[in-house]
C-alpha cells in the first residue's frame, strides 16, 4: 500500500523514510532544500506535484520527520498528528526552550559540570531551522481512523522515543501492518530520549520503563510487518522486538552492577560509554537515566538527592 521514499537528513541517523500512498504522505522529512528536492523528484516520478498532496500523517514530532510539513500545508495539505505532538510542532522553538531550561538544571543535578550541561542542552538549537512550526489540522488519538487511498488506518499510541508518538495500522499484503516511526527500527536500537515533565510541577516521565511496556504490547498485538522511520522494513516484528528488549535487559543488568556505591547518572553514562563526545551526551544521559528508572521501578535501586546531586544505589 505505502511506497517507501528515502529522504536525506543532516542528522547522524541518516536518511528518513517517508511513505506515500495515493495523495497521502507520512513523515515528509526535515525542512532542507536537499530534502525538498529529493522528495519532489520522487513525487514527480509518480506524476505528482507537491500541491497534489492532500494529507500529511506525522508519527512523532522530531525534526527529521515533520520538518517539511509546513511547506505542504501551505500548498493545501491537511496535517494529522497526536494532540501532544500537535502542541510541540505548533511552537517548536518554544518547546525546545522549555526542554533546554529543564534539562540544563536536571543534568547538573545528575552530576554534569555546568559548562557541559550548557553545551549539551544548547546543541539541538543548531537544528531548529530544520523544523519550522506548523499547525495541526486534525488531532488523532488511539481508536481513531484515518482514510488513506480508500483504506482505513487505525491509530494507536506508542511510547518511548518521543512525546506524542502514534502508529498507523492497516491490513496490507503481508497481513496486519503498521507505520511505527522510530519506535522499532530494523538495524538500530531506538533511543529512549528523555522527556521533560508534561507541565510545570509534574513528574519527569520515566521513558524507558514505558518504552519496554510499549514494546511488549506491540509484540502481543501480532503485527506481520512494520514500516519504520529509518532503514529497512521489519518482516519479523516479534523477533526484532525480542532483540530490542533483550538489549535493554542486558544494559539494565550492566547498570545494576555499577551501583555498589551511591552513583550519579553522569558516572553511569561514562561507565556505559567511554569517551562519549559532548554531541552524544544527551542520548547517553537518556540511556543512563532510563536504565536507572527501570531499576527504580522494579524496586532494585533508589534515588536520593545529596548536596544538590541525584545519586542512585542498589536496594537490598
Amino acid at each position: 500500500m505505502f511506497e517507501q521514499v528515502s529522504v536525506p537528513t543532516p542528522f547522524q541517523v541518516g536518511p528518513v523514510n517517508a511513505y506515500l500512498a495515493g495523495r497521502t504522505l507520512v513523515d515528509p522529512g526535515p525542512d532542507s532544500e536537499e530534502a525538498w528536492s529529493h522528495l519532489t523528484d520522487a513525487l514527480a516520478e509518480r506524476d505528482l506535484a507537491p500541491d497534489d498532496i492532500e494529507q500529511l500523517l506525522i508519527t512523532h514530532p522530531h525534526p527529521d520527520h515533520f520538518g517539511l510539513a509546513k511547506r505542504f500545508r501551505e500548498r493545501g495539505a491537511t496535517v494529522v498528528a497526536h494532540p501532544d505532538a500537535a502542541s510541540i510542532v505548533a511552537d517548536f522553538p518554544g518547546r525546545l526552550d522549555a526542554e533546554q531550561a529543564f534539562f540544563r538544571d536536571f543534568f547538573e543535578r545528575c552530576g554534569m559540570a555546568p559548562s557541559t550541561a550548557d553545551t549539551v542542552t544548547e546543541l539541538p538549537g543548531a537544528f531548529v531551522h530544520y523544523a519550522p512550526s506548523v499547525p495541526v489540522d486534525r488531532e488523532v488519538a488511539p481508536g481513531d481512523t484515518v482514510t488513506v487511498d480508500g483504506v482505513e488506518l487505525l491509530v494507536d499510541d506508542l511510547a518511548g522515543h518521543a512525546t506524542g508518538e502514534v502508529l498507523f495500522a492497516f491490513d496490507g499484503p503481508a497481513g496486519r501492518e503498521a507505520l511505527v516511526g522510530d519506535n522499532v527500527l530494523a538495524e538500530i536500537t531506538p533511543n529512549p530520549f528523555l522527556q521533560p515533565p508534561p507541565r510545570p510541577g509534574a513528574d519527569r516521565p520515566r521513558v524507558l520503563p514505558a518504552y519496554n511496556d510499549c514494546l511488549a504490547d506491540l509484540r502481543e498485538a501480532g503485527y506481520d510487518r512494520l514500516h519504520p522511520g529509518h532503514r529497512s522494513r521489519i518482516d519479523d516484528p516479534a523477533g526484532r522486538i525480542d532483540d530490542i528488549l533483550a538489549e535493554h535487559d542486558d544494559r539494565t543488568e550492566r547498570v545494576a552492577d555499577l551501583l555498589d556505591e551511591p552513583t550519579t547518572p553522569v558516572a553511569v553514562m561514562h561507565e556505559l560509554f567511554d569517551d562519549l563526545p559532548v554531541t552524544e551526551q544527551f542520548p547517553g544521559m537518556s540511556e543512563a537515566v532510563g536504565h536507572l528508572d527501570v531499576l527504580d521501578a522494579a524496586g532494585r535501586a533508589t534515588a536520593t538527592e545529596r548536596d544538590g546531586e541525584i545519586v542512585y544505589e542498589r536496594t537490598g
